[in-house]
């Protein structure tokens, strides 16, 4: 009996193991089955279009009429990037680039009228949808916010041309750049003697203003030292600093900057974070240019627009 009864265990012990073992196998398969539908690439479509389409992003705004404080809407252009990442029969994706903030988008391409329809997440107040049509390397049409009253202009028009991002650590400032930091205007008291010894105080409004330094130094190709730079204005080493990061494409929130660098054809967003691009020497530079912004003064004079 003894006998029988250790046969029965034993039997019954390697039913359970190959029964176990089998398993085993069984969910090999089923995970081997698993990964190669998990595996499957999803065929891309119409790569000719992948790249970057940048320039004019325009909408009407309230403004201020300074003389008198009364309101009236003006057209405000802004430059706008955006990137076509990947096309698929059903999706398409990439990201939009404006005022420093790069969001994803994600739509559908309709190859019969060679338009996109694109949609940013909507968890951001200033997000939307934009309905563009192709026409060769150009790219027309509208944007859409969706919380129309979360921002300034909630339908903008949108005009870009296709680009392909270089960076080039010659690029500068065009020579006839208007070097006025019109957005931040200071408020200054004057006084005015008159003939008869009158004297009368009024306050005007000025702006900051760069000099001729930000077309001749280079802090992407040349180690500054101190006695390069230590007599300029802050608005001189402010753009001196930031024509590094707009070489490598970074996409400012500051409007000064924008302002500055929307005026060349060769600045393009691509990025709102590009340190890592950065070479050592530019790294360098840009160290020793922070050192002397925290110092310098500006220089403000009064304009007219």
């Amino acid at each position: 009996m003894k006998i029988l009864h250790y046969t029965f265990i034993s039997l019954l012990t390697v039913s359970l193991a190959s029964c176990k073992k089998e398993g085993k196998k069984d969910g090999k398969i089923q995970d081997s089955l698993t990964a190669k539908k998990d595996s499957v690439v999803i065929p891309e479509v119409h790569q000719e279009y992948y790249g970057i389409y940048t320039g004019e992003f325009a909408g009407m705004e309230k403004m201020i009429d300074e003389s008198d404080g009364s309101e009236y809407e003006g057209r405000i252009y802004k430059r706008i990037s955006l990137k076509i990442n990947r096309i698929t029969k059903d999706s398409v994706y990439g990201q939009s680039i404006v005022n420093g903030n790069q969001r994803p988008v994600r739509g559908v391409f309709n190859e019969v009228s060679k338009s996109f329809v694109l949609d940013e997440p909507g968890n951001d107040k200033t997000d939307g949808r934009f309905e563009v049509k192709l026409a060769g390397d150009s790219m027309t049409g509208k944007w859409n916010a969706f919380n129309k009253k979360a921002v300034k202009a909630p339908l903008k028009t949108i005009k870009l041309a296709k680009k392909e991002f270089v960076y080039n650590p010659n690029f500068m400032l065009d020579p006839d750049s208007n070097l006025v930091d019109w957005s931040n205007p200071k408020d200054f008291v004057e006084k005015y003697t008159d003939s008869d010894g009158k004297t009368e105080s009024y306050t005007i409004s000025k702006n900051r203003v760069a000099s001729e330094a930000v077309f001749t130094l280079n802090a992407s190709k040349q180690k500054l030292t101190e006695k390069d730079i230590k007599n300029l204005r802050k608005l001189d080493l402010e753009i001196i600093k930031n024509s590094v990061f707009a070489r490598h494409g970074y996409s400012f929130k500051k409007e000064t900057y924008r302002n500055f660098f929307e005026q060349t054809d060769w600045y393009i967003p691509v990025s709102g974070n590009v340190d890592q691009d950065l070479s050592p020497m530019e790294k360098e530079n840009v160290a020793l240019l922070n050192r002397f912004i925290k110092y310098a003064e500006d220089k403000y004079d009064s304009f007219g627009r």
